[in-house]
C-alpha cells in the first residue's frame, strides 16, 4: 500500500524509524495515543483509528478536559438568540495545561504494556502532549506532531500565532469577544451566519468532503480553555529532548501555514539538537483526519 507523503530533513532510507526500546517493531506491536486539537475531541480520530486497525495498529484517543461530548457549553449556546454567547465566562476558564497533560499521562500509563508507544498530537494539542512527554519521557517511544504546536522554541502557542511567519493564517475572525474576559478562546460552530460558517470551513476543512462539513462543525465544542493556548510549557533537553520526534507537515494548511510549522521545527531543533525532527509532508489542509484518514493512518504506520 503506497502512502502519499514525502520525506524531508532527517530521512530513513529503509523506511523505518527505530524505537528507543528496540528495533524491528511494526504496527502490530505499537499503540498510538492520539491527542486532538482545539474544539475537537477523541471523536475526530475515529476514521483514522479504523484505518490504523486495518493496518494492524492499536490506538486510543484522548478527550482532554473541557473537550468531547461531555464538554460544558455556554448556557445560551443552544437557545434561540444565543444569549450570553459573547459575554458569559467559560466554565472551562480554570482548566490548565497541566490538567490536560494529566489526561494524556493517564492514557500513556495504561498502554505502556505495548512494546512501542507513539504519542500523536494535533494542532494546539501539542502543548499538553509535550508537557506529558516532558513529565514522563519513559512512557513515550516517539512523539508525532501533526501540524501541531511544539513548545521547545517558544513556550506559548500564542507566541507562534503572533509570529510574522503566521500572517497568512486564517481563522482569527472566528474568535468571539476577548479570550481573557471569557477565560477561553470561543468560536461559534453553530453560527447562523453563512459567511462565518464558510470561514470556519475554509480555515480547517477546505479539502474535506463538503457534504460532511455540517456534521463535523456540529460536533465541535465552542470553548478552548485559554491556558492551553496562552500558558507557557517548559521543555528540557534531558527529558522531552531525548525522545525521538516526527513532524507531519500539512502542505496546504490554512490555519497553521507551513512557514509557521517550519519555524517551530527549526527552533525546536536549534534548542534541543540531540534528537532532531524527522519531517514528512502530507498533502492538504489542517485536518487530514477529516479529509484523508486512510493516508494519515498509512503515514503513521510507516513510522517504524
Amino acid at each position: 500500500m503506497q502512502s502519499s507523503f514525502n520525506d524531508a530533513n532527517t530521512e530513513d532510507p529503509a523506511g523505518t524509524e527505530n524505537s528507543a526500546h528496540g528495533t524491528g517493531t511494526g504496527p502490530d506491536d505499537t499503540v498510538f495515543v492520539l491527542v486532538h486539537g482545539a474544539w475537537h475531541g477523541s471523536w475526530q480520530w475515529a476514521a483514522t483509528q479504523r484505518a490504523l486497525a486495518g493496518l494492524g495498529a492499536a490506538s486510543v484517543a484522548v478527550d482532554l478536559p473541557g473537550h468531547g461530548f461531555d464538554a460544558p457549553l455556554p448556557s445560551g449556546y443552544l437557545l434561540p438568540g444565543r444569549p450570553g454567547l459573547l459575554t458569559e465566562r467559560s466554565q472551562l476558564a480554570d482548566v490548565t495545561t497541566e490538567d490536560c497533560a494529566d489526561a494524556v499521562l493517564d492514557t500513556l500509563r495504561r498502554v505502556r504494556r505495548y512494546r512501542r508507544v507513539v504519542l500523536v498530537a494535533h494542532s494546539v494539542g501539542g502543548g499538553p502532549a509535550s508537557l506529558a512527554a516532558e513529565r514522563a519521557p519513559e512512557l513515550v517511544d516517539r512523539v508525532v506532531y501533526l501540524s501541531a504546536f511544539v513548545p521547545a522554541g517558544r513556550p506559548r502557542f500564542f507566541d507562534y500565532l503572533d509570529a510574522p511567519e503566521n500572517t497568512t493564517a486564517r481563522g482569527q475572525s472566528l474568535h468571539l469577544a476577548d479570550p481573557a474576559t471569557l477565560g477561553a478562546v470561543r468560536i461559534d460552530p453553530l453560527s447562523p451566519d453563512p459567511d462565518y460558517v464558510e470561514e470556519l470551513r475554509q480555515t480547517y476543512y477546505h479539502d474535506a468532503p463538503a457534504d460532511r462539513f455540517d456534521r463535523w462543525r456540529s460536533a465541535l465544542s465552542p470553548d478552548l480553555p485559554l491556558a492551553v493556548a496562552a500558558a507557557p510549557v517548559t521543555l528540557t533537553a534531558a527529558r522531552w529532548g531525548r525522545i525521538p520526534r516526527t513532524f507531519l507537515r500539512c502542505a496546504d494548511d490554512r490555519a497553521l501555514p507551513t512557514a509557521t510549522q517550519d519555524l517551530m521545527i527549526t527552533e525546536a531543533d536549534r534548542a534541543m539538537p540531540g534528537e532532531p525532527f524527522t519531517v514528512r509532508t502530507l498533502p492538504g489542509g489542517h485536518s487530514p483526519f477529516a479529509a484523508r484518514p486512510q493516508e494519515l493512518a498509512e503515514a503513521l504506520a510507516r513510522l517504524h
